[in-house]
């Protein structure tokens, strides 16, 4: 190989080590900043065997527990169930809730993990369309809510 081949190919070489590690880094530096998104099942169960840890931040999507809302008459605080499938997880929430806040309402928090089964959300937002549903957690709630398989993710 000839000299001006071997400098072009180191330099080549030089420059994809550089945008790679660049790479590298920048998505270790962006993984504190990543929600990941469970529901209350997979919070308690574990998503692919494996378990949130305690002080993880995460999103939770579900539906509130109807009788479960208990507001702090002093306070902003809020604390309420959230249930898909399975067992309930407790969120945590001081501050305003959206309008569209209220009992059987799908809703999803954004917060950290205190406990095993407890959430200190930091934002809820309210679904406004309980219509729409990933088809998978449609299937598995077919039995407990009156939602209909067919019409899942046919949303509006």
């Amino acid at each position: 190989m000839n000299p001006r081949r071997k400098q072009r190919l180191l330099v080549v070489s030089a420059v994809v080590l550089l945008v790679g590690g660049a790479i590298a880094l920048m998505l270790y530096a962006l993984n504190d900043n990543i929600d990941l998104f469970y529901t209350p099942s997979e919070i308690i169960e574990g998503k692919k065997g494996e378990k949130p840890q305690v002080g993880q931040r995460l999103r939770i999507g579900g539906m509130v527990v109807p009788g479960t809302v208990e507001r702090d008459n002093q306070t902003l605080q809020v604390a309420f169930d959230l249930v898909d499938t399975g067992p309930p997880v407790t969120v945590l929430y001081n501050g305003i809730l959206p309008d569209l806040f209220r009992e059987g309402q799908g809703i999803v928090a954004t917060g950290v993990l205190v406990e095993a089964t407890t959430i200190k959300a930091q934002e809820v937002l309210a679904k406004h369309d309980e219509e729409y549903m990933p088809p998978e957690l449609a299937e598995k709630m077919k039995g407990i809510r009156h939602v209909k398989p067919e019409n899942a993710g046919g949303g509006t």
